[in-house]
């Protein structure tokens, strides 16, 4: 199966899965305690987004994600309404554009944090080539993201991923309820081992039984490994205790 049916069959399944335990009209108690999309998840906020949300070129920033076959975009703004992707990105050779909308929702928090948009790569990029990311819309701007050193290779469906934003952060991608992202509660580095502890969920937290990719950042602080790294999760209800690369460099 090629790489471009290998994702959208990914996805599709996702899409699927979401949406048909979401026609049942199912909320529960998050069964899994997976981390999920920042998009989906409930806020306390009650204040309307803020118009000056959007990122700024000089904060634009980019990681490789899914064995190549995704990125994460960025950008900073509240933290609770992420801007979604619209329409399909495009590929022409080494240059990759994105469109991105603003949220929906409209109880959005007014701070201004970093904070991550999954972005399927199309078929024909080599993530072992330099690609040029170009963001217009909800924000604009454009970043670079280093060539990998090597292919990487398939961890396989639902498998967590991990990539290098800049110098001090990376991007994880998790899978489970949509409307329950896991929060960071520590980082801990031993070595080229980056140890991620997700907080625990509030006992009254609601998720929708979905299945879905997630992205969140996580700080590592002035003890990022300077060399290849790996990183292993835990707490929330993830259970991903093999190391897992991170790629890309900064």
């Amino acid at each position: 199966m090629s790489r471009d049916r290998l994702s959208r069959h990914r996805l599709t399944l996702v899409a699927a899965l979401g949406a048909g335990l979401l026609a049942v009209g199912a909320l529960t108690g998050c069964a899994t305690g997976v981390s999920s999309s920042p998009e989906a998840a409930p806020s306390t906020a009650t204040s309307s987004p803020d118009p000056g949300a959007s990122a700024s070129p000089a904060e634009l920033g980019a990681a490789w994600l899914d064995a190549g076959r995704a990125i994460a975009v960025v950008t900073r703004g509240s933290s609770t309404c992420v801007p979604v992707v619209s329409g399909e990105p495009s590929a022409s050779a080494d240059t990759l554009t994105v469109t991105l909308e603003e949220s929906a929702r409209t109880d959005c928090t007014r701070d201004m944090a970093p904070r991550a948009t999954l972005v399927g790569v199309p078929a024909g990029v080599d993530p072992t080539r330099p690609l040029e990311v170009t963001v217009q819309g909800a924000a604009e701007g454009r970043t670079t993201l280093a060539a990998l050193t090597t292919a990487p290779s398939d961890a396989g469906q639902f498998a967590p991923s991990a990539g290098w934003v800049d110098a001090r952060t990376i991007a994880l991608v998790t899978y489970g309820s949509s409307g329950c992202p896991p929060t960071v509660e520590s980082v801990t580095t031993t070595g080229t081992e980056i140890a991620v502890q997700f907080a625990a969920p509030p006992a009254d937290q609601v998720c929708t039984m979905d299945l879905a990719p997630r992205v969140t950042l996580a700080d590592v602080g002035e003890g990022a490994p300077a060399g290849a790294a790996s990183v292993v999760l835990s707490g929330d209800g993830v259970d991903a205790t093999d190391p897992i690369p991170v790629l890309g460099s900064r």
